[in-house]
């Protein structure tokens, strides 16, 4: 595991093949409780592919000097998305 925040990935090989890889990422809160938010494509092995973009906010909490992850909420297609967006943007608006 990562010692530090910026070393926390998403990404995963499995016999060679990089089977989810990271485009980007957004570190949310740093300390002893982190939030990252990524952006990720799966490979898909019958189509030998990347499928579509998806999205994963992952809490980690670090304990004897590395992250570790505690819980994740996978955002499983550009709708869902989307529609966090518009209810945030909805929510602020309001204040």
């Amino acid at each position: 595991m990562a010692e530090n925040v910026e070393e926390l990935t998403i990404a995963y090989e499995d016999g060679g093949v990089e089977t989810v890889k990271e485009l980007d990422k957004k570190v949310l809160s740093k300390g002893a409780w982190a939030t990252v938010m990524y952006r990720y494509q799966e490979w898909n092995r019958a189509k030998e592919e990347y499928g579509p973009d998806k999205y994963s906010i992952r809490r980690y909490q670090k304990q004897n000097g590395e992250y570790r992850q505690k819980s994740k909420f996978n955002i499983s297609s550009r709708e869902q998305a989307q529609s966090i967006i518009d209810t945030l943007e909805g929510w602020l608006a309001e204040e």
